[in-house]
């Protein structure tokens, strides 16, 4: 992917960020991160990096909530009794959904692996096209931004990132899910109080 970004430039990193977010195994947050480098390096324009890390982000998670719309129901229905799911499952996490998607939407983008089911599951819930584009596309610009500044700021040592993840990022995701806890424990012990 790295020869294809350096060749083919902009186009290359939006088409890579489209299918690995639709659900190829495809290093997202590397990519944008090696596209930070080559902007520090002056390769690349900041802002247009940005701005097709974006897109492809919008389009790739637009393409996955229409496959989970059009399909994913009918899917589970269908195929969802093989893996141990049953109808009442569904309309636990469709219920699950419809509290937390937003939440979920903007922070899955983080959490590689659940970045890909996200816009499949709002879709397949049903969430509202207007809500699922304000969180997930809001997602999307961040998770851009933060991975290409990311990149930017480190310079020549871009890969280091990877290697702090990888010690520290079960804590990180650990820290981040208890305090998403806690937020949401009081949030809802005051709406009941």
């Amino acid at each position: 992917m790295f020869n294809l970004i350096a060749s083919y430039g902009y186009f290359a990193l939006f088409l890579s960020l489209v299918l690995g977010i639709v659900g190829l195994p495809i290093p997202d947050e590397v990519i944008m991160t090696y596209v930070g480098f080559l902007v520090s390096k002056g390769k690349m324009d900041f802002s247009t990096a940005l701005l097709v890390s974006f897109l492809g982000s919008v389009v790739g998670m637009s393409i996955s909530y229409s496959l989970g719309r059009y399909f994913g129901l009918p899917l589970m229905r269908k195929y969802g009794k093989r893996f141990g799911i049953k109808e009442s499952h569904w309309k636990r996490v469709q219920a699950w959904y419809a509290k937390f998607g937003a939440f979920v939407l903007i922070i899955g983008y983080f959490l590689p692996g659940i970045r890909h089911l996200t816009a499949f599951s709002a879709g397949a819930s049903r969430m509202p096209i207007p809500s699922f584009a304000l969180y997930a596309y809001t997602g999307g610009f961040i998770w851009s931004l933060t991975f290409i500044s990311l990149g930017r700021i480190l310079g020549e040592h871009w890969t280091l990132l990877f290697v702090f993840l990888h010690r520290y990022g079960f804590w990180i995701l650990a820290g981040l899910l208890l305090c998403a806890g806690l937020i949401l424990f009081f949030r809802y012990k005051k709406k009941f109080s």
